[in-house]
């Protein structure tokens, strides 16, 4: 069995995994928690998927846990910790804003959206508000059935339980300050 290198960072699904274990709930009781898919929460728990924000604020709610705990690392080196606060999924990169606010309702997040890409998936909710500004460029939020199209300077409050999305349909990527609210 090779070893863990010394400081490496767990993956964020094997800590899902984990945690979901050592509280002995299974993957049908935690898409009933969720909404998410079996499947889907399987590809998680495997690496085969990183989960938006917004879904790591759904498992964490529903593993009973702060939505922090997937973010913070294992490690006591600053730099470390600072470059593990940086997650990419497969079309975006966020970073938390809120490190210490692990058992607040209020988190916010610089997010990178690449160019021309966007969520995948279909889109995902979560209990709560949201708040998007447009630090650079610009970004499409479907929300519902509703497409908004924000550009530098603007911005979007929506309330998060209601399915939504975001693509960048441009040529430069995207910066943007997403706010979350969960009750």
């Amino acid at each position: 069995m090779p070893r863990k290198k010394a400081g490496a960072i767990e993956p964020v699904g094997k800590r899902i995994k984990k945690v979901r274990e050592q509280k002995k709930l299974t993957l049908d009781w935690m898409a009933n928690e969720t909404g998410y898919s079996v499947g889907y929460l399987k590809k998680i728990e495997a690496g085969k998927e990183i989960p938006p924000v917004g879904t790591l604020l759904t498992i964490s709610r529903a593993l009973d846990l702060d939505s922090g705990f997937f973010l913070r690392t294992q490690e006591s080196n600053l730099n470390n910790r600072i470059k593990a606060y940086t997650k990419r999924t497969e079309n975006y990169a966020y970073t938390t804003l809120t490190p210490g606010a692990e058992n607040k309702h209020l988190k916010a997040f610089q997010v990178t959206v690449d160019p021309m890409k966007d969520h995948k998936g279909v889109g995902y909710l979560h209990e709560g508000e949201e708040f998007v500004y447009v630090l650079s460029g610009n970004i499409e939020v479907t929300v519902g059935e509703h497409v908004n199209k924000l550009a530098t300077g603007e911005s979007l409050h929506f309330n998060s339980g209601i399915k939504h999305k975001m693509r960048n349909p441009g040529k430069v990527k995207t910066e943007l300050l997403v706010v979350l609210y969960s009750p």
